[in-house]
């Protein structure tokens, strides 16, 4: 088996409306469908980030909260690359979205920095 890429990563949200407006106009990811799951009480967004790649937004009544900070075990967090990180912060402070202190990856010496979705999901922006 040989994969060619990650096609989407699922997330919940605890409050619909204000991750759409997040990851639709902060971080301008194209909306690709929406649907309104009434049995579920549920929306599913899915949203492009590239030719490949994917978020689906999920809203679910009662939802867990995230149980830490970002060393809970399964998922620790999702990169996004980015060509020039001090242009994506900015971007992201001026919508009032703090970001890290940016670091440098010690084994590619690549720099990145995190910041947080409205549900507190740690994001990185990963200098290509």
């Amino acid at each position: 088996m040989k994969f060619s890429h990650i096609h989407h990563v699922a997330i919940i949200c605890s409050d619909y409306p204000q991750s759409k407006d997040f990851y639709t106009r902060i971080l301008g990811f194209e909306i690709i469908h929406e649907t309104y799951r009434a049995d579920r009480q549920s929306y599913k967004l899915d949203l492009r980030i590239d030719n490949n790649s994917q978020i689906e937004l999920f809203s679910f009544p009662d939802a867990p909260k995230r149980p830490s900070y970002p060393e809970a075990q399964g998922l620790r967090h999702l990169a996004f690359s980015v060509d020039n990180i001090e242009k994506a912060i900015d971007h992201l402070n001026s919508f009032s979205i703090e970001t890290e202190p940016i670091r440098t990856d010690e084994i590619t010496g690549k720099r990145f920095t995190f910041f947080s979705d409205p549900d507190g999901l740690p994001l990185e922006l990963y200098e290509i």
